[in-house]
């Protein structure tokens, strides 16, 4: 235990709202963590700040690995999409004729 000369104050954030496990978007913090603030001890403080902490590595974790496997989904889903090379290409059709420079052009 070391000296406490201040109180440790909150780490609200001001964004309260809860995730789908219940932890608030903004510090981290359970409903009970939240609510019980003012009546915890220093130490037991600390101890909710370090849960935070940890919480919010774990979603960080949880965000990085999901984005990759996005990318992964998306590198799949391009590969799917490519045209074979024996398909023939597809027309392109132009809406008005007189938009093309047909200056470049030998006859």
């Amino acid at each position: 235990m070391q000296l406490d000369f201040f109180d440790i104050p909150s780490p609200c954030v001001g964004i309260c709202q809860s995730n789908i496990k219940g932890y608030c978007l903004g510090c981290m913090r359970t409903r009970d963590e939240r609510q019980d603030w003012i009546n915890l001890d220093n130490d037991n403080k600390q101890k909710v700040i370090k849960r935070c902490m940890q919480r919010k590595k774990r979603q960080q974790d949880k965000n990085k690995i999901k984005a990759v496997e996005e990318v992964n989904l998306l590198e799949i889903t391009h590969e799917a999409v490519q045209p074979s090379l024996l398909d023939l290409p597809s027309k392109v059709k132009v809406a008005n004729d007189s938009d093309l420079d047909f200056g470049d052009f030998e006859l």
